[in-house]
């Protein structure tokens, strides 16, 4: 009735404004995650540009300044991801701010073995507020469920996973598995937040937190640690989805 998959979590602290070494240092430890038998590898939250956001919305740098780490999912930085996914033979998934015409979204990206995209996800709950005037940190509006090579999955991005009502959009069309790049909150509330958004919707959750990387499986913590820069590896139980099959079996 399971999907054994064994997965890692990424963290690290990316450089502000540094796409090409934050591309860099992804790509080094998503080829340690390979090496060590990964088959889908997270990394944090807008991991590429260095989550520059809350230093925008506080005055220390000009927003004009996004438009210089804001990129688009056809630029040659996704192409380079795509590339490796398909040497490595492993699914990746990653947070970066995505450029679309002239707004901005903090954006998660999951990429299969073959170098497809296969899913993308805007953040909708933003844990600096929000303004009708932030380009550069436009709401996501919708979830959706996308397929993998596991099965359907989901995103939740940073601040969204305190949300249950969020995390069960993506279970409801058909997730059956959770991935949470994230670049905030290291507390023990947020290792219970993640837990009960497992625990509520019956999935695994993969989160590459910075500073906090786990995985949930069977509604338990398999695999945790609060090293800023670390790879934590973990087996999920992705469930089957349900059909006739599947309920007869539990009949007999």
């Amino acid at each position: 009735m399971f999907q054994q998959v064994k997965a890692a979590a990424i963290s690290f602290v990316p450089q502000k404004f540094e796409l090409e070494s934050n591309a860099n240092q992804l790509e080094i430890m998503f080829r340690e995650a390979a090496a060590n038998g990964a088959e889908l590898a997270l990394g944090p939250e807008g991991v590429l540009e260095g989550y520059v956001v809350n230093e925008i919305i506080a005055g220390e740098v000009p927003a004009k300044k996004m438009r210089d780490v804001a990129i688009s999912l056809r630029d040659p930085i996704i192409n380079r991801f795509r590339a490796l996914a398909r040497e490595l033979n492993m699914c990746l998934a990653f947070g970066l701010a995505e450029a679309i015409d002239k707004d901005v979204y903090n954006c998660a990206v999951f990429i299969d073995q073959t170098g497809r995209l296969r899913g993308t996800y805007h953040k909708m709950q933003l844990a600096e507020g929000y303004h009708s005037s932030w380009w550069f940190n436009r709401l996501g509006k919708n979830s959706r469920a996308f397929q993998t090579p596991y099965g359907r999955a989901g995103f939740l991005i940073c601040n969204d996973r305190w949300n249950a009502d969020i995390a069960r959009i993506p279970v409801l069309d058909g997730a059956r598995y959770l991935l949470i790049p994230s670049f905030g909150s290291r507390s023990k509330s947020q290792d219970l937040a993640v837990l009960a958004r497992a625990r509520e919707n019956g999935v695994p959750i993969v989160e590459a937190n910075v500073g906090v990387t786990m995985i949930i499986s069977q509604g338990e913590i398999v695999a945790r640690s609060r090293k800023q820069t670390t790879i934590t590896y973990g087996t999920i139980d992705i469930p089957a989805p349900p059909s006739k099959q599947n309920r007869d079996a539990h009949e007999q």
